[in-house]
């Protein structure tokens, strides 16, 4: 379940470091690289959740390095 779970990090932070570049270059990373439309339209609104969304997910990067906490039995 670990590797399951640092998968899903990993992933949780090349999606939330997508929308940081949505949110502050109207630039979608994942659309350019799979054959979409790489500039997006966003109002302001919108842009600021973005850029939030990447902000966190910069954040959560030092959580991949972490040790797992030793269990008490």
């Amino acid at each position: 379940m670990e590797t399951l779970s640092r998968v899903a990090l990993v992933l949780v932070i090349i999606g939330a470091l997508n929308w940081l570049l949505v949110g502050l270059f109207s630039y979608d990373l994942v659309a350019a690289l799979l054959g979409g439309d790489a500039v997006r339209e966003s109002s302001i609104l919108s842009k600021v959740i973005y850029s939030l969304v990447g902000l966190s997910g910069i954040l959560l990067i030092p959580s991949l390095f972490r040790e797992k906490a030793p269990v008490d039995k």
